[in-house]
């Protein structure tokens, strides 16, 4: 099984792949505490974003922190939008660095955030900032991914970054589409995306631009459901027939192109 993986790792022909594959140098625990280095200061950072916040009355104080339900979300957003007319970039910074945060270190709650972006700011402006701080997050998972990333994918998901490698071969003319596909779709979690996408081979910029342009329709979503927060029981209530087949729609939108070029390439072949 090793054996074929290694295989399929060095199938594709990147530059990021070169990279990974020509510098093993830094041993798993030098990676680790590199990482947790990153963590640690990243964690110092928003402390300090935190005590730049105007004073909370103590009811409020409690609920001055990272949602991780949509009971979270609303009392979160309650506090913060009390707050947004007078400390607008306040709370536009806590909002952008923990959504940051949160899509660097692969951690649960990003939907949260949407959800809670689309009851603070108007709805264009929430989805431009959910996209930018999605494809930010995701490429700085990118490179810690490349630091310690491959060691941790190769041990504790060998069979699926195997598939995936093969994937990427396959579509390694069409990244960019086959990314927007990705992120459009729920085949794959997204944190998955995130570690793998450097260890097998997929170059920073398709990635990047993929993620910014692919989270595009799930957060219109997400962030259509933020705008009536407080009436939400669930998440599975920002769903319906009408956002699934937007979804899917735009799933079938990005493949057009790559549709296109190889009915193209058979008929001048």
């Amino acid at each position: 099984m090793r054996a074929t993986i290694q295989r399929n790792y060095q199938r594709v022909p990147s530059q990021d792949s070169e990279v990974v594959e020509k510098s093993p140098g830094l041993s798993t625990s030098k990676a680790a505490i590199i990482v947790g280095f990153i963590f640690l200061s990243s964690i110092i950072a928003l402390g300090f974003v935190y005590r730049q916040f105007p004073d909370l009355e103590e009811n409020e104080r409690q609920h001055l922190k990272l949602p991780w339900d949509l009971e979270d979300a609303k009392h979160l957003g309650l506090v913060l939008d009390r707050y947004k007319d007078k400390y607008f970039y306040e709370v536009l910074l806590g909002v952008f660095l923990v959504y940051i945060f949160l899509q660097t270190f692969a951690i649960p709650g990003s939907l949260f955030l949407s959800i809670l972006s689309g009851f603070l700011f108007p709805f264009y402006f929430a989805l431009l900032l959910v996209c930018c701080c999605s494809a930010i997050g995701a490429s700085l998972c990118f490179f810690l991914s490349n630091i310690l990333g491959k060691k941790v994918v190769k041990k504790f998901f060998p069979e699926r970054a195997a598939q995936w490698s093969k994937a990427v071969e396959k579509h390694k003319n069409n990244l960019l589409n086959y990314m927007i596909f990705l992120r459009v779709t729920p085949f794959l979690p997204n944190w998955f995306i995130n570690l793998t996408a450097p260890v097998i081979g997929v170059p920073l910029f398709p990635f990047a631009l993929g993620t910014f342009i692919g989270v595009a329709p799930p957060s219109f979503v997400a962030i259509q459901a933020g705008q009536t927060l407080h009436t939400l029981t669930s998440t599975r209530d920002a769903w319906s027939w009408t956002s699934v087949t937007v979804l899917s729609l735009f799933a079938i939108i990005s493949l057009i192109p790559v549709l296109l070029k190889q009915k193209l390439k058979e008929k001048f072949e």
